[in-house]
This record gives structure tokens, sequence and C-alpha cells, in this order.
């Protein structure tokens, strides 16, 4: 008996949906940024002439390692992300995917992208990734349940892909690249303050120790809000100073300004700690950090 174009059109289109289920198991937006971060810091470290195969396969390997990561760290957490309304209809706490599924996939995700990154741009940055694998899957996942310091372990893991990057190329690590370091690890306190003020009762649902769920007022998140965005605005001009280039002045200017900006919102979702503050520091932040890798791209050529 034949099959009918109807029952090969659902057969193809329940292709399609596992497909994208797995592709959503990885947190592909999180991923585009983390990349773009990642090629950023291998153009600043060359003065923006990186070997761009060197580069190419620096970029493939971390999307390797970060997507697994980000795999193994629903898979611990599928039974918390069923408690939360904004989590409980991914692929795994949905049952849309096995978790022995999930598992296996995430494991070859990341043998795949450390042996990748080993054989095309050496163990250094092959070691980074490993290293940047286990912090994010191992201790802070876990760590989001026990202690509200799990904001600050999340943000040097998410930093880390920025040294793999400009290990990549060869450069001997100096002061602008503690300085990109930073840049990527302060921005993630005004960032993830707003999340987790925003979807504070989800977190606390969970039993996510969250640093608005542990201190319901907000002051503390506030603080930290406050805090990392000044830290931020001071490192974000360290990468032009003492630079070869005409456009320092420029650069610095734009930094600042995105800084003092942000800033700005951040004081007053501190002042007035409700959703309409947090939002528009969330907004903010993802304004702020493709607007800096921005600058950041164009410093060579101005």
């Amino acid at each position: 008996m034949s099959t009918t174009p109807l029952a090969l059109e659902e057969r193809r289109a329940g292709r399609l949906a596992i497909v994208a289920d797995y592709v959503e198991l990885t947190k592909p937006k999180i991923a585009v940024m983390l990349l773009t971060a990642v090629a950023v810091s291998g153009c600043v470290a060359t003065w923006g002439q990186p070997d761009l195969l060197r580069l190419f396969h620096a970029i493939v390997g971390t999307a390797l390692v970060a997507a697994s990561s980000c795999v193994w760290n629903q898979w611990i957490e599928r039974r918390f992300d069923l408690l939360m309304k904004r989590t409980r209809d991914r692929p795994l706490p949905s049952g849309r995917i096995a978790g022995n599924s999930a598992a296996l996939f995430g494991v070859v995700l990341g043998s795949v992208g450390v042996s990748y990154l080993a054989a095309t741009v050496g163990w250094l940055v092959a070691a980074i990734g490993a290293a940047t694998w286990l912090l994010y899957v191992v201790v802070y996942t876990p760590m989001k349940r026990t202690s509200p310091w799990n904001t600050a372990v999340g943000a040097v893991a998410g930093a880390l892909p920025l040294l793999m990057g400009w290990a990549a190329m060869g450069t001997p690590f100096d002061l602008r690249a503690a300085a990109l370091f930073a840049i990527l690890f302060f921005w993630q306190f005004p960032h993830f303050m707003a999340i987790a003020w925003i979807y504070r009762k989800d977190y606390a649902q969970a039993g996510m120790q969250m640093l608005p769920v542990v201190d319901p007022t907000g002051l503390r998140a506030g603080r930290q809000a406050i805090g990392a965005a000044l830290a931020l605005t001071l490192v974000s001009v360290v990468p032009f100073l003492n630079a070869p280039l005409d456009g320092a002045p420029w650069c610095i200017a734009a930094a600042l300004f995105l800084g003092v900006a942000q800033l700005l919102v951040a004081v007053r979702f501190s002042v007035r700690r409700d959703d309409k503050s947090a939002r528009r520091l969330l907004w903010a932040s993802l304004i702020y950090l493709p607007a800096m890798l921005g600058v950041l791209l164009a410093f060579p050529i101005l």
C-alpha cells in the first residue's frame, strides 16, 4: 500500500519538529551571542587581522562545547524546569525528548567539540573549553539550588570563551585580554539580575537560589546590578588605552556612553525594583553587548 502525500508530509513535519527540539536544547540564541564574542576577541587579539581559518575552527569548536553545556544544563534541571512556567515546555520536561537521548547528544557534542579544538587550534584552547564546560555544568548548574553566588560562577563560565578566541590566534594574554574577559563577566550581572527579578516567582517555585529569591526586596539585586554596571563602564575603556590607533578617543567615548547609559538604567531598577524597570534593564543589557562588541570590532578600522 503506497504512502499518501499527506502521510509523507506529516512524517516530514514530525522529523523537522524533532530536529527543532534538539536545536532548542543547545540554546541557539545564547550561542549566537557567545560565538560573536569569540570572533570579536580573535579580531581584537590581532588588531583586526585574524587568521580567518583558525578563527573559524575556534568558533566551530566553541559552538560544539557551548551546545553540549547547554544540553547538560537542561538535562540536570529537567525536573526543576517542569516546575517553572517559562521552562516547562522545553523538550526535556515536556517529554518530547527522552533524557537518555539528550544525555548522549550532550556527550557527543562535548567530546567532538574539545577534540576538534585540540586538533585545529591547540590544546590550550581545548583546555579552556573543557574548563568552561566543567564550570558551567558541574559547578554552576547544581549551585543554582544552593547559593545566590551561582551568578558569579556562571559569569566566569560565560566569559571564558573570550579567552578561547584570543588563545586561538596565538596571541599572548595581556591587559586587553583581561579587559575583554572582564567586560563579558560584569555584563552578565545586570543582565541576569533583571531576568532573576522578572522570573523570581518561577525560580522560587523551583527552589533556585537566585538573589531576588533570597532577598525578595530586590535591594541586593539592585546593588549588584549597579556595582557591575559601574565596573563594566570602567573596564570597557581599557582595550583602547595606549593603543597605536587614531580611533581610540572615539571608541573610548562610545564605550563610556554605552556604559553610563546602562548604569543609569541599573540605578533606576535599584530604586524602583519593579518588573517594568527590570525589563528596561534587560533590554539595556541586550543593546549594550552587541553595541560594545561592535565598537571593539570597529576599533582597528577607525
